[in-house]
């Protein structure tokens, strides 16, 4: 049976890994159910004039026919205070969940648990159910204010990912970085990939 991943992109650098995240999520048959700032509508537009509209069932068609999805059906998107969405409460919970990027004020107030939009609750409610939360933070350098709450999530079960590529690989491309880094997050959640090469494999 295919997992159920909420994937959440807001607004740090790094709209790449969290849209090649959600193509690779959806050619696996995972059911994804995504959530946005309205920040990241505005990276996605900087960083890959990729325009994501503000209305949820607009981006929905919009990414459909960006990646050209085999079963439409396994996307669903939902605004950020959208609170009769399935992943707001703890009765029906998603098998994991990733925020890709993950800016530092999202980090914080999962951390402290605000739940002041769907984005936060979601991840709450992920966390208090004991199901797979992984998040990408995507700033540098970190400051003690960072990673004192990174350490707190990371304690509460969380799996803290900075895309830190390898280069290993020898990567011939940002999209061969990119891979790396969103390769990575899926092995977390147990997603199957054929993303990299992994170490010790012959070519």
């Amino acid at each position: 049976m295919s997992q159920t991943v909420c994937l959440a992109l807001t607004g740090a650098s790094g709209m790449p890994y969290g849209l090649r995240l959600l193509e690779c999520l959806l050619a696996a048959g995972c059911r994804v159910q995504l959530l946005y700032s309205q920040a990241a509508q505005i990276v996605a537009r900087q960083e890959m004039d990729f325009e994501l509209p503000s209305r949820p069932a607009e981006a929905r068609t919009a990414l459909l026919a960006r990646f050209n999805v085999a079963h439409p059906e396994n996307l669903q998107v939902y605004g950020r205070e959208e609170w009769f969405a399935p992943v707001a409460s703890g009765s029906n919970p998603p098998d994991a969940m990733i925020v890709c990027p993950c800016t530092m004020g999202t980090l914080a107030s999962i951390a402290q648990g605000l739940s002041d939009n769907l984005i936060e609750r979601a991840a709450d409610v992920v966390l208090k159910e004991g199901r797979k939360l992984v998040l990408v933070p995507r700033e540098t350098p970190f400051s003690a204010i960072h990673l004192e709450n990174m350490l707190r999530l990371s304690r509460a079960g969380a799996v803290i990912l900075p895309p830190s590529p390898g280069f290993y690989q020898h990567p011939q491309s940002v999209q061969d970085i990119v891979d790396f880094v969103v390769a990575r997050v899926l092995d977390q959640i147990g997603v199957g990939h054929t993303l990299m090469r992994r170490w010790g494999e012959a070519d």
